[in-house]
Formats: C-alpha cells, structure tokens, sequence
C-alpha cells in the first residue's frame, strides 16, 4: 500500500484543512496517511520562511485572496472552521505531546482532538491548563500526554524530526510526500491524489 507522509504542526490552518480532506483522498487511492509530527517553527527558521499573513503582511491584495481562497475551500468542502484568536499559537507542547501520541492506538483521536480546539473551538492550545481540559473532556491519558511533553526523549524527537523535515527540503506546513516526491499546501491535494492513481 503507498504510503502518504504529512508533516503536520496543529498551527497551521492549512494543516487542518489537509488533515480533514486528506483521509477520505487516501481511502479513494487504496493509500495510508502517515502522521509526522514536526514543529513549524523550527522549520520557519530553519528554512528563512514565515506564515503567508504574515510574509505577505504588506500586500494587502495577497491577503485579501488568501481569505477568499480559504473560504472558497471551507465552502467546497463543507467544513467547520473559525480561524483561531490566538494565533499565532505556541504549539510547542501539543506537538511534543503529538510525537507521543505516535503509534499509539489513540494517535488518531488525539490529532483530530487537538485539530478541532485549535481550528473550531478557537482554544488556546499554548495553555497547558487548557490543554489538559482538552484532553480530558476527550478521555485520552491526559496525565501521561502532560508529563510526556517534559521528557528529555521526546523533545529531541520532535527537534530530530523536524530537522529530517528541513533536510528533505520542508519549508512548511502542510507538506505530504509519497516516496521522495513533495507536495506542498492544500493547493497540490488534486496534484497528490493524480500521482497516487497512476500505476
């Protein structure tokens, strides 16, 4: 079975929007989604790169499409979305804490969770206080996911991780790869689905 990676960071609003298209795309092309957590800052610096309201900042015509697009997408899709107050958010821990989720049989269920507070609820997912009420209003191992985000193993991880990212030339997120070929943005999601349907 192919296999897509998705570099994800749950600060992204794109990264969401892949995350809620993305798993329907792979059941249509027989594929498996592959989680890889990585952290969009160290991936910014890394690479000189910045948030597209942000880099395009003083092109107002640029940010003015950006909104249409997205809401043109949200429409298309018929997904919820209310972009989140705080942004942008410090997602530092929620992402230590995703790097623990992996391969864990509530992985799933904590990506779509944390993706959910962030991009429907508007929550401040830099709060370890709300955080934890996140996760356990959910019912995953709150206590263990909030002491997982200390541990010396699991912070070089997802420093390790995000640096393989950068190396395989991700500058940003949401990023998917089948094999060695990229795909950037929710943008190339027909482009992704096209090269997974060829034989």
């Amino acid at each position: 079975m192919q296999q897509i990676e998705f570099m994800y960071d749950f600060g992204s609003p794109n990264a969401y929007l892949v995350h809620k298209i993305l798993p329907a795309l792979a059941k249509r092309c027989v594929a498996e989604v592959v989680y890889r957590p990585i952290l969009i800052g160290g991936v910014f610096k890394a690479t000189n790169n910045q948030p597209p309201l942000i880099a395009f900042a003083g092109i107002p015509e640029k940010v003015d499409y950006i909104r249409v697009e997205m809401a043109r997408f949200l429409e298309r899709h018929k997904l919820p979305f209310k972009f989140n107050a705080h942004f942008p958010v410090n997602t530092l821990n929620v992402m230590r804490a995703a790097v623990y989720a992996t391969g864990k049989d509530w992985e799933n269920k904590y990506i779509d969770v944390v993706f959910n507070a962030m991009w429907v609820d508007g929550k401040d997912m830099s709060n370890l206080d709300v955080v934890a009420e996140v996760l356990s209003e959910a019912g995953l191992p709150t206590d263990d996911i909030m002491n997982a985000v200390q541990d010396a193993d699991i912070k070089s991880s997802l420093a390790d991780a995000t640096a393989a990212a950068v190396a395989r030339k991700t500058y940003g997120s949401p990023t998917m790869f089948v094999g060695k070929e990229m795909f950037f943005g929710k943008d190339s999601l027909g482009d992704l689905e096209w090269r997974l349907s060829q034989p």
